[in-house]
């Protein structure tokens, strides 16, 4: 894949509580904040649940990241809809591989950010056998 400075990917997904629990069980956290419902019924998404969205994006392009910086803005909860915009801001490319800056933005179903990030890592090369 040829990457470059600007290049903007997205990908949303809508949070079920089935998928809030399952979280909590295979994280361990079960904070009482992501276990019981507010005035309005929901349950709080976990802030690195929310993030995994980018992860997707990052799977797609075989990206392994090195470094994760996020800001978590406001919460989420159950039935939010949230998308995720990541914008490459660097390639450098290195023997092998190449070096990859990017920054996330994550906004609700009310265009509110939830959560901003940037991250670094690498893409390796394709390699074909001959």
């Amino acid at each position: 894949m040829n990457l470059k400075p600007g290049d903007v990917f997205t990908w949303q997904r809508t949070f079920t509580e089935e998928e809030i629990l399952q979280f909590a069980r295979l994280s361990g956290d079960m904070g009482r904040h992501h276990m019981e419902r507010d005035e309005k019924g929901r349950l709080m998404v976990h802030g690195l649940f929310t993030a995994s969205i980018g992860t997707k994006i990052g799977g797609d392009l075989n990206y392994i990241a090195r470094e994760m910086n996020c800001e978590f803005i406001r919460p989420v909860f159950t039935g939010d809809t949230v998308t995720c915009e990541l914008t490459i801001t660097e390639v450098i490319p290195m023997d092998g591989y190449k070096q990859v800056e990017m920054k996330t933005v994550y906004r609700n179903q009310h265009g509110k950010e939830v959560l901003i990030g940037t991250s670094k890592g690498i893409i390796k090369d394709d390699v074909h056998p001959s």
